[in-house]
């Protein structure tokens, strides 16, 4: 639905287009998309969407494909898990998709938005198919909104409102999947629900937060809330690849009439752009609206209305501002990408090496609070340790400990040590070491922990012994 006409040129940019000038939502009917690109974008969002419901199901090595258990401080991506000591590398993997992100959008506009955004995937793709479904075209919808209550009213709005619940319900738990793990989640479904009434209170909130969104508040998220939306005037420029009208070959707009020779521009005031656009703006005011998603669904409809005229397709298409005004290629090349390019392969070229060498186990040493050395007959010195080794794979691994570089020996104190899958082990130990073999009171000694013959990582700590 578009909006009304400014006055001024640029004064969509000083209101959203789904507000009235007295506050008040204007509710967005756009028309059913088709086309092309529209077709394209299906494909790319069935195949996302097969990945992001199959996901939890998938493991690597015993290990979710992805998993963020915040509650737990327990991270799996790709298999690969991560412990609050591995704070840096999130650090550094958050910083390398923020470039990433930079450097995407810069290129690319948002392309993002568009087409992988999983807020345009569910409502475009999903809950919009199906309204078109149950309700029918966007004037079929805004005269069944406007009619009294009757039965055709009360079963289509019912239908509707149980299939969103039912799809936002399969949501909540696919993404509850990804924080909490498919095993965790299949036990609270399973369940009674009074066992589990924390997850299933997560649940139920989850389910309505998703149907308010999909069903009522919908590109408001666009416009509003993501921050994405809100920086894009930040990353984009100029050469940035955006959904543009091209207002030299487009301007003046005039009607087409019947036997009449045409002397304006190519757009004809048609307004299928205005109708198909799923956030309510004008796309020939100009390139980097804020509510623009570049969702390609306005050059499907312009492309169509082209070659019924039997103009050239194009007239709103994928190309920078910068072309469009200089009547130029697309400059892909920029110093400004060649510059986040570099930070985004030093970022990755770092994170690769950390995570190469990463060891399968940490290991916090340290000597046992208020227990001094004890000195044997045999000219030797004891040392009590406290030890700490958390797992970082899906393992479970009999440790023994070694002293590296001195002649001397380590004993635990009690049952052996045994590190569980994705788990802690602590325990006590006493290193003995040789006086002789000491350099002075307070010496640095390295002991390796390992799994059978392999080691696994190795801590440094430091050994107290008397003056010699």
């Amino acid at each position: 639905m578009a909006s009304k006409v400014q006055t001024s040129p640029d004064g969509f940019r000083d209101h959203i287009s789904t507000v009235d000038e007295h506050g008040k939502r204007v509710w967005v009917y756009p028309r059913k998309p088709k086309g092309k690109l529209y077709d394209y974008r299906k494909w790319v969002s069935y195949a996302l969407l097969a990945i992001l419901f199959t996901g939890p199901f998938i493991k690597i090595n015993g290990l979710p494909l992805l998993m963020l258990n915040v509650v737990e401080r327990k991270f799996v991506i790709f298999g690969v898990l991560f412990w609050p000591q591995d704070f840096f590398l999130l650090v550094l993997a958050f910083l390398a998709l923020v470039v990433f992100i930079i450097l995407f959008t810069v290129v690319y506009g948002r392309l993002f938005c568009g087409w992988v955004c999983p807020q345009t995937i569910f409502l475009e793709m999903v809950f919009r198919r199906i309204e078109y479904l149950i309700e029918g075209d966007f004037t079929k919808q805004r005269a069944l909104d406007k009619m009294p209550w009757n039965t055709e009213k009360i079963l289509k709005k019912g239908t509707k409102t149980a299939v969103f619940l039912l799809i936002s319900f399969i949501i909540a738990n696919t993404f509850l999947a990804y924080v909490i793990g498919i095993d965790a989640l299949k036990e609270i479904v399973t369940d009674s629900p009074l066992n589990h009434l924390a997850g299933f209170g997560t649940l139920v909130a989850f389910t309505g937060i998703f149907y308010w969104v999909f069903a009522f508040f919908r590109e408001q998220v666009c416009t509003i809330v993501c921050p994405y939306g809100r920086l894009q005037g930040v990353m984009l420029d100029k050469k940035s690849l955006v959904v543009a009208y091209d207002y030299g070959r487009g301007e003046p707009r005039g009607k087409l009439r019947k036997g009449q020779e045409r002397t304006d521009g190519d757009c004809i005031d048609c307004h299928q752009c205005l109708q198909v656009c799923p956030t309510g703006i004008d796309i020939r005011n100009g390139a980097q609206q804020l509510e623009c998603i570049n969702c390609t669904a306005c050059i499907d409809a312009c492309n169509d209305i082209m070659r019924m005229i039997d103009k050239p397709e194009g007239l709103i298409r994928y190309d920078s501002e910068e072309a469009i005004a200089e009547g130029k290629q697309w400059e892909l090349f920029t110093p400004r990408v060649m510059g986040y390019t570099f930070v985004l392969v030093l970022l990755l070229s770092a994170l690769s090496a950390l995570l190469l060498t990463r060891d399968d186990a940490q290991a916090t040493i340290l000597r046992t609070p208020g227990q001094l050395y004890q000195k044997t007959e045999q000219g030797t010195v004891k040392n009590l340790y406290n030890i700490s080794v958390i797992n970082k794979t899906n393992i479970e691994m009999p440790l023994t400990l070694r002293l590296h570089g001195l002649d001397g020996t380590t004993k635990v104190v009690g049952s052996s040590l045994v590190l569980p899958a994705q788990g802690i082990v602590e325990g006590v130990f006493f290193t003995e070491i040789p006086q002789a073999q000491l350099k002075g009171m307070n010496s640095e000694i390295e002991i390796g922990i390992y799994h059978g013959d392999e080691l696994i990582t190795t801590q440094e700590t430091k050994f107290l012994a008397p003056a010699k």
